[in-house]
């Protein structure tokens, strides 16, 4: 009997599993791409009276509406992200997210319906409910493709969040190009962007009722029967299979130490327990200082911020933020698969924020030295002038930087530093983090980009050379290294006990196997 599948088709069902979930993800950067493109409409200005009858703009009011339209999703998306954690400890992860996609069903359908002299409060409305079923999606997603995937492709099968983030922000870019082009008037305008946005959550719904539930979850509640049974299906093997009995051993090894080692306490051990702490500070700091790369800011405001370059015309600026998603795309796809697991995470994650740190730099000069001729940004048609062309270029450039690193790294890391029993926890408070600061960085850009100009672009380079390369250097590498490891890592329990607990589970395997081989024969 062929007990286990080889080649490039051993993980498929795990790939499949990702890319099912990962459906919830491109939600994610669909959201965080379409909301600037739809509050910089002309049609969305004038029907919510914030350009006067003579055609002049209110700029403040503008800013404010056009922050809180794309803040109010991280602000309920960074209560989706704690609110996850105790559900998905209690039911599981996959019925926790096809809980959390309804939610986000519900507020699309509410923005997608949204008109009359209450229409913006119900696009608010609407963003603060799609937030908190985004938020609990991105916090219980990693988590459950990480307890999913075998070591070996871990940080690969990870890293396709990152890769289905850009999918969705390239997909929000086209779909506002789409409308900004052939859909001036009507509401139209907002209805199909935010009603695009069904598609992907009803693919995500549907798909898993196809998957199997975390068997690192089921084991942590004790169904280890079921464990072993989704474990074998998901490698693609007999559950006799012995590489599938020693992962499942070194997984109950684990939790069953945690259990141990924190029996009859709550959250207080699961956040301050040996060698915990420090893993939720640096989930907490590596979201800050992502969020604070820059990349969000353009990932939310691209129009705007290409106009603030140059890209007057509201057609050149559409079309050079998609040309940004697409590359975008690409440099994240070729970095998670042929780069995640060559280089490592400290030496991509230090060479992405000097890439990133140094590009903002010369786009802050540029800028500075050759500003853009100030023109109305919905009546221009000339062709950007050379600096602005520059400007984007280096931009485009930036974002491959952003893609080998600090794009898809931070979301692999945080996945691979937690224990089974506070894992969920971990990536709980490591997507709230990113949601909070997310939720700060867009509400602030668009003040920040009328107020700096290019000492916005120096401010964030600062940032990525000054903090982000100096964080990557100070963290420990994992690659290559199992979830169950990272207790010895961070100083949880010694490498020996370890060892030891592996070899007493494996003893009770092959005595429970032999027991049941003198069954059949009997």
């Amino acid at each position: 009997m062929k007990d286990e599948s080889v080649g490039v088709f051993k993980n498929i069902r795990v790939y499949w599993l990702a890319f099912v979930v990962y459906w919830g993800i491109v939600l994610f950067g669909y959201d965080t791409g379409i909301g600037g493109g739809v509050v910089s409409a002309p049609y969305f200005l004038e029907r919510f009276g914030l350009i006067a009858a003579d055609g002049t703009k209110n700029t403040a009011k503008i800013n404010e509406v056009s922050s809180n339209v794309v803040s109010v999703l991280q602000a309920g998306a960074f209560f989706g992200a704690l609110g996850s954690a105790p559900l998905s400890a209690k039911i599981g992860r996959k019925y926790t997210l096809l809980v959390f996609s309804i939610i986000f069903a519900v507020g699309a359908i509410l923005t997608t319906v949204a008109n009359g002299d209450n229409g913006l409060a119900e696009i608010y409305a609407g963003r603060v409910i799609s937030g908190i079923g985004i938020g609990a999606i991105s916090a219980v997603a990693p988590a459950f493709v990480s307890e999913c995937s075998p070591k070996e492709v871990r940080g690969r099968i990870t890293g396709l969040f990152q890769i289905m983030v850009a999918v969705g922000v390239m997909i929000s870019y086209f779909v506002n190009y789409g409308v900004g082009i052939h859909i001036q008037t009507g509401v139209n305008v907002w209805r199909i962007p935010f009603g695009f946005q069904l598609v992907p959550a009803g693919i995500m719904m549907f798909g898993l009722l196809t998957v199997k539930e975390s068997p690192r979850w089921l084991a942590s509640v004790g169904k280890n029967e079921e464990a072993l049974k989704n474990l074998a299906y998901l490698r693609r093997a007999h559950i006799d299979n012995e590489d599938v009995l020693n992962e499942l051993a070194e997984i109950e090894a684990a939790i069953q130490e945690e259990r141990e080692a924190r029996q009859g306490l709550g959250l207080k051990e699961a956040f301050f327990g040996k060698g915990n702490f420090i893993r939720f500070v640096i989930a907490f700091v590596i979201f800050f200082l992502q969020q604070w790369a820059g990349q969000n800011s353009v990932n939310y405001y691209a129009p705007q911020i290409f106009a603030s370059i140059g890209f007057t015309a509201r057609k050149n600026s559409l079309l050079a933020s998609g040309i940004y998603g697409v590359i975008k795309v690409v440099a994240t796809s070729l970095f998670i698969f042929f780069g995640v697991e060559t280089l490592g995470r400290k030496v991509s994650l230090f060479i992405s924020a000097m890439g990133m740190g140094t590009l903002f730099f010369i786009i802050g000069a540029i800028l500075k030295t050759h500003p853009p001729p100030a023109v109305d940004a919905n009546h221009a048609s000339a062709d950007p002038p050379p600096a602005s062309k520059a400007m984007a270029a280096m931009l485009y450039i930036y974002v491959c930087f952003y893609s080998m690193g600090w794009g898809p790294l931070p979301w692999v890391y945080v996945s691979d530093i937690f224990p089974t029993r506070t894992r969920h926890y971990g990536l709980a408070l490591a997507s709230a983090s990113q949601w909070l600061w997310n939720f700060v960085v867009s509400k602030v850009t668009p003040s920040m980009n009328t107020a700096l100009g290019y000492k916005m672009f120096l401010m964030f380079a600062t940032i990525n050379i000054g903090g982000m390369a100096v964080f990557s250097l100070v963290i420990p590498e994992t690659k290559g290294r199992s979830l169950e490891e990272m207790d010895i890592i961070f100083g949880s329990i010694s490498a020996e006990q370890r060892k030891l607990d592996i070899e007493k589970r494996q003893r009770d395997f092959t005595r429970v196997q032999s027991n049941h081989s003198s069954d059949r024969k009997a």
